[in-house]
């Protein structure tokens, strides 16, 4: 729980010239939909969520999940969406577990180098890439800005 910062001009595209047009209420209301049908898309697991857009990038998300993985990832989808600077995650998690760490992608890095620098072993980044499922498709497409998860090894 807290607050986690993403860079705004960077990830997915999700918001458009509806939401960009519309009166300002409206407009955070159409952007907390679009967040949480993304969030859905993903097919993240939650009992419940309730997202909600306030001022100029920030984003409020509430509701119960069951895994501590599960609420990193979706706070994942939310700050890796281009127009939000930062997720306040008050999320409940009903299992409990230490938090992961966080990793922003800068210029010239991949997953096997994030994972030396974090677990000393570069062929562990298969532990990063599948600690970011959804989100991520493929180990070699990640971007500059994009924030990952870094799960604690067991």
């Amino acid at each position: 729980m807290g607050l986690f910062s993403f860079i705004k001009g960077a990830g997915k595209k999700l918001f458009g010239a509806k939401e960009e047009a519309a009166p300002a209420e409206e407009k955070a209301q159409l952007k907390a939909s679009a967040l949480l049908g993304h969030v859905q898309a993903l097919g993240l697991p939650f009992n419940s969520l309730k997202v909600a857009v306030k001022e100029d990038g920030l984003v409020v998300v509430t509701g119960e999940v069951d895994q501590q993985a599960d609420s990193e990832k979706i706070v994942l989808a939310l700050g890796n969406v281009e127009g939000v600077e930062t997720v306040d995650n008050q999320m409940t998690v009903a299992i409990p577990a230490p938090e992961a760490r966080y990793h922003t992608v800068v210029e010239g890095d991949w997953l096997s180098k994030i994972a030396k620098e974090y677990y000393g072993d570069a062929m562990k980044y298969e532990v990063i890439f599948e600690a970011n499922k959804p989100m991520l498709q493929d180990p070699d497409e990640i971007y500059p800005g994009q924030v990952l998860r870094i799960p604690n090894l067991d």
